[in-house]
């Protein structure tokens, strides 16, 4: 039986101004995937996953999530993570675990605190007094301690040390065998995190350039960072 797409895009087209930040985007992504979106800055990958979340109206185009338009019912199966995501500065880590928990669809507590002691997080620090690296992990744990069937992360690993960052994909990949989810991931540090994707959306200027199994990817071009420098030259150049 044929797996229906997380992720189906239609000539999907939002502008701002003249600007296309999705130019006609044709793209389905299969589910039960760990998919890397990646691109140089500006191509549309952040204004997709603003779609996908309904936080934005397309201008043309059609967009299905969990074979239904975005809108409330399908937000309450995605786990999403913003690029620029910020919490109650008064909570200490564990309120702010006990929040999610308390209206978060799907927010497993026992599962957060799990992921806090994996990731070196103190319960009863507050957040205000936190350095940006440990805030972007308590984000992260918020997003991925919901029982979902979409994760959606926008820069997930921004502020986080290398030595962290493979502990936390490590810890990630662990967890993710015991589950039944789809995962984008967009993400400009490719060669640290390029192991987990199991599969690649290539954007520029709104459009989707490639997509496909990520090993056939690494046959073609060799890593996904070497994949990145050969089909973006032109941003590298400026």
């Amino acid at each position: 039986m044929m797996v229906q797409p997380i992720v189906k895009c239609n000539q999907l087209t939002k502008r701002y101004g003249k600007k296309y930040a999705l130019d006609h985007l044709d793209l389905v992504i299969p589910a039960g995937r760990i998919v890397g979106i990646l691109g140089p800055n500006g191509c549309g990958k952040s204004t997709l996953f603003r779609a996908i979340t309904g936080l934005i109206t397309p201008d043309a185009g059609e967009i299905r999530v969990l074979e239904q338009s975005p809108g409330w019912q399908t937000n309450s199966q995605i786990g999403y993570l913003p690029d620029r995501a910020r919490w109650y500065p008064r909570h200490t880590v564990l309120q702010a675990f006990e929040w999610g928990a308390s209206f978060l669809p799907g927010f497993d507590l026992e599962a957060a605190k799990k992921f806090a002691t994996y990731m070196d997080v103190d319960l009863e620090m507050s957040l205000a007094g936190m350095s940006k690296g440990q805030e972007a992990r308590v984000m992260l744990i918020l997003c991925m301690s919901r029982d979902v069937p979409l994760i959606i992360l926008d820069e997930p690993f921004a502020g986080i040390d290398l030595i962290s960052r493979e502990a936390i994909i490590a810890g990630m990949i662990d967890y993710l065998e015991e589950r039944e989810v789809s995962i984008l991931i967009s993400t400009h540090d490719i060669q640290e995190v390029e192991g987990l994707f199991d599969y690649i959306v290539l954007m520029d200027q709104g459009k989707a350039i490639w997509s496909g199994e990520a090993d056939e990817l690494r046959a073609q071009h060799g890593s996904l960072h070497d994949v990145f420098r050969t089909f973006y030259k032109r941003e590298w150049s400026r």
